[in-house]
């Protein structure tokens, strides 16, 4: 209804509404406007994610508005070849061409990484788990990191924080209320930050009676009952136990270090801890990777990453060969350009199979994941089409198109030429030619009567039918 409102608005027209349907529209129209910016305030950040999925259906998209603007050609040429001509008759012929000439021009404007030769696909990407594997596990908890490498992870990241007594410990958020039982345990400090508190209290602490209970991926029901009684008896995970775990698996780590507030005792140490964490746990430095990636000369032995976009010349100045990029921000012309320079590019987060084929193909060498139980089950992208391939469908479409098109056209024309063709008459007098004779004839002198009434200027006395039968 709303729409039908707009467009009557847009022709100039006056619309004449009860007051119910005034109220509608308007309850209508606000209802829309607020939605849509109720959507924009929740996920504003990721309004992004149209143009990465755009390049992954795009010439699934151009072959549905092709047929799309082929079948409204029915229309458009019902409403063009009537024998009366108008302005916004040729208005609406010129914008129906313009929009079918877009349509056929549109792969010109194409950037699909999945259209190439099979022979240019590079290996396929390594999977980070992401906090281990959160939708199947509490977060950054041992049991989270372990599906984590049965599920096919080839390394682990996680958020590090630095307790009050210099112990490094996995923990994303700022405080411990969402992931922990702090609200319990310590209710008068469960908006603290996580950083004051000491390695006894934090490790007090149950980390994962609350995926349990809020269920926030919805995979608890497939859990079996040891496994609920496993997480349900989680703590915090301390580094150390992160990348001791990594070094027995023969996996990797990427650490992203949150720096303590300036008020806290450790704020000058931090990366002392950090560093003393890796060596005791064992592994091998080349094995972790470190952000942010400040401090470069404190931080010696360990592979440092970027958590921003740079250039080329910017990551050559800061000493950087790797970079982690958020997939909003990692074009497929941006990464063909890092990997060129011989920069390693790793993307986040990526849990859908179509955002990991189209980064497969853009030849990302690693993406960071929460679900890398899903990753696991796509073994080749899900679809890859040669350029050559993609060019005989494009071009055989855009032909067929205007064959039908112009046919459409053509028989809309001979269509209403012959309706053109028939007065009046003709078209009641074919209605009934069915009927007897008699209902004929009285068909006939109706016309003829009617013919009578409508000239009288000609002269033609005007009978009933009772005189004229007399």
């Amino acid at each position: 209804m709303l729409i039908l409102a707009l467009f009557h608005i847009s022709l100039g027209q006056q619309l004449n509404l009860y007051w119910v349907h005034k109220i509608g529209v308007l309850a209508m129209l606000l209802t829309t406007i607020s939605g849509v910016i109720s959507v924009d305030d929740i996920w504003g950040d990721e309004w992004e994610i149209i143009l990465v999925s755009l390049q992954s259906t795009a010439p699934f998209l151009h072959i549905g508005a092709l047929v799309t603007v082929t079948a409204i050609s029915w229309l458009v040429a019902g409403y063009v070849v009537r024998r009366e001509r108008s302005n916004f008759q040729v208005m609406m012929l010129l914008i129906y061409m313009v929009v079918l000439l877009t349509v056929y021009l549109a792969p010109l404007t194409f950037t699909c990484p999945c259209i190439m030769d099979r022979h240019s696909l590079r290996l396929r990407p390594d999977v980070i788990g992401r906090r281990g594997a959160p939708m199947v596990a509490p977060e950054n908890t041992m049991v989270s990191f372990n599906r984590a490498l049965q599920y096919g992870a080839s390394s682990l990241e996680a958020d590090v924080t630095i307790s009050v007594d210099g112990v490094p410990f996995l923990m994303r958020d700022r405080t411990l209320k969402r992931t922990t039982d702090v609200s319990k345990v310590f209710p008068a400090r469960q908006y603290d930050d996580a950083s004051f508190f000491n390695w006894t209290e934090i490790r007090s602490l149950n980390a994962g009676q609350w995926f349990l209970e809020s269920d926030p991926y919805w995979t608890v029901e497939t859990l079996t009952a040891r496994d609920r009684g496993r997480m349900g008896n989680q703590t915090v995970c301390s580094l150390v136990e992160l990348l001791r775990l990594a070094a027995k698996a023969n996996s990797s780590a990427l650490l992203k270090v949150r720096r303590p507030p300036p008020e806290h005792p450790r704020y000058r140490t931090w990366f002392m801890d950090a560093l003393w964490a890796v060596q005791k746990a064992g592994i091998t430095q080349k094995r972790v990777t470190w952000t942010p990636d400040t401090d470069r000369g404190r931080v010696r032995g360990l592979q440092q990453t970027a958590n921003e976009k740079l250039s080329v010349e910017e990551m050559r100045q800061r000493g950087l060969t790797s970079l982690t990029l958020h997939y909003s921000k990692a074009s497929t012309k941006d990464i063909q350009e890092y990997l060129a320079n011989n920069v390693s590019v790793t993307v986040y987060p990526v849990n859908e199979p179509w955002l990991y084929s189209i980064l497969w193909c853009s030849g990302v060498p690693s993406v960071s994941s929460d679900a890398p139980q899903v990753l696991r089950k796509v073994p080749y992208p899900i679809w890859l089409m040669s350029r050559n391939a993609y060019r005989f469908i494009w071009i055989t479409s855009d032909l067929v198109s205007i064959a039908v098109v112009i046919g459409i056209f053509g028989f809309q024309k001979w269509r209403m030429r012959g309706m053109q063709n028939y007065n009046p008459e003709q078209i009641m007098l074919s209605a009934v030619t069915r009927r007897s004779s008699r209902d004929v004839n009285i068909m006939k002198e109706k016309l003829i009567i009617s013919g009578l009434c409508l000239y009288p200027e000609n002269g033609y006395a005007t009978y009933s039918h009772g005189e004229l039968s007399h």
